[in-house]
């Protein structure tokens, strides 16, 4: 037997342990907070298992019970730092009454600087960001959109964040 056949017998036996235990995965999923979204978890596990080159697990239940309590935390602290990313640009002063023409102006630039940047992520990014930010659309209809999985558009819209964070900090300056 090659090393080759060994990880592909390897991620198959992990599969079968896995769905074997999917209702169990799912209930401990929901216990720990994942809600509705431990089908979504247990799914996006299943896809990491199954593209993962793994060695012989000593103990193949703990170790996807452990996976699947980190995609779950890794979940949580990705919706924590987006809503912290939504409560940071969405902070505005709403008592100011109408721009000067002066401040208009400025804001045209500032806002002809981010869409250039935008569009220089790469056009699925940006198509990504858009769609969320601009038309409201769900992650999981624009993976579906985009034909992309769920952490691409996850990836993406962190790359446009971290691409607007930075022009913010040039801006404020």
């Amino acid at each position: 037997m090659t090393r080759a056949d060994g990880e592909s017998e390897t991620a198959r036996g992990m599969e079968t342990v896995l769905l074997a235990n999917r209702e169990e995965l799912i209930r401990f999923l929901a216990a720990r907070g994942a809600g509705d979204s431990a089908e979504d978890i247990f799914q996006e596990l299943w896809v990491h298992i199954a593209g993962s080159r793994t060695g012989p697990v000593a103990h193949p239940l703990s170790y996807l019970y452990r996976a699947a309590n980190n995609l779950m935390l890794d979940r949580y602290r990705s919706a924590r730092a987006a809503a912290m990313r939504e409560k940071a640009w969405g902070e505005h002063d709403s008592g100011r009454g109408h721009p000067s023409i002066e401040r208009s102006l400025i804001s045209r630039e500032e806002l002809a600087r981010v869409d250039a940047t935008i569009n220089t992520l790469g056009e699925r990014a940006a198509a990504a960001f858009r769609y969320f930010r601009i038309e409201g659309m769900s992650q999981r209809d624009i993976a579906a959109q985009l034909g992309v999985s769920l952490s691409t558009v996850e990836a993406d819209l962190r790359k446009v964040y971290t691409a607007l964070a930075a022009i913010k900090g040039q801006i404020d300056e």
